[in-house]
């Protein structure tokens, strides 16, 4: 596994849980999962850009797919253009389809904390609004308490200098976004926003 979690003093946190998190049949997930292997479980993270948040994630060892999707609102709102607005309760996510065996639901929610500002409310950058906050949708009762105790911990590392903003909530229904928007960074590196933003984070990262 790249040692993503050395980067910052988060490392200490990192503890593989080895818990099996099976995501139930609703909110509906996946448009491949009979892909993907029996053991695949899910994670959705919202941490603004859903460019750079799958680019991160899209890296790491154990992780088998990341897309990019909306998730906290209506399915007839579930398009770039009504979320742009940052009216429809949507905020941008990727879904994480992970083998559990190789990385932690642990470790994937540790590298949410340090891989982008999770201080700014409904913010990342110059990307403001509702749909860019920071969330991590649980899963069941075992990721909801994952993710509130490493956001705690984290919060009391003094890691950042202002609190924790991150919300922690249950999965809603999940929607993938545009077919232009799914691995965005591979395929658009030489893009001005890549260029500036991403290609920076996954240097700092020591995921470039």
């Amino acid at each position: 596994m790249k040692l993503f979690l050395t980067i910052t003093g988060l490392a200490a946190l990192a503890v593989a849980l080895g818990l099996y998190l099976t995501a139930p049949d609703e909110p509906t997930l996946s448009r491949d999962m009979e892909k993907l292997p029996d053991n695949t479980e899910i994670a959705v993270f919202g941490g603004g850009c859903f460019w750079c948040t799958e680019a991160v994630y899209e890296r790491i060892d154990g992780v088998l797919r990341v897309e990019s999707g909306y998730m906290g609102g209506t399915a007839e709102e579930a398009n770039y253009d009504a979320v742009s607005t940052g009216k429809t309760g949507h905020a941008e996510v990727i879904k994480v389809s992970y083998d559990p065996e190789q990385v932690s639901y642990e470790e994937l929610v540790n590298l949410h904390f340090i891989s982008h500002d999770p201080t700014t409310l409904n913010r990342q950058g110059a990307d403001e609004g509702p749909q860019y906050r920071s969330v991590i949708f649980t899963f069941g009762d075992a990721q909801r308490e994952t993710a509130e105790r490493v956001l705690a911990e984290v919060d009391a590392s003094e890691q950042f200098a202002d609190p924790i903003v991150t919300q922690v909530v249950p999965a809603m229904e999940y929607y993938p976004a545009e077919d232009y928007h799914q691995d965005f960074y591979s395929n658009n590196t030489s893009y001005g926003y890549c260029r500036v933003v991403i290609t920076p984070k996954l240097k700092k990262l020591g995921l470039e």
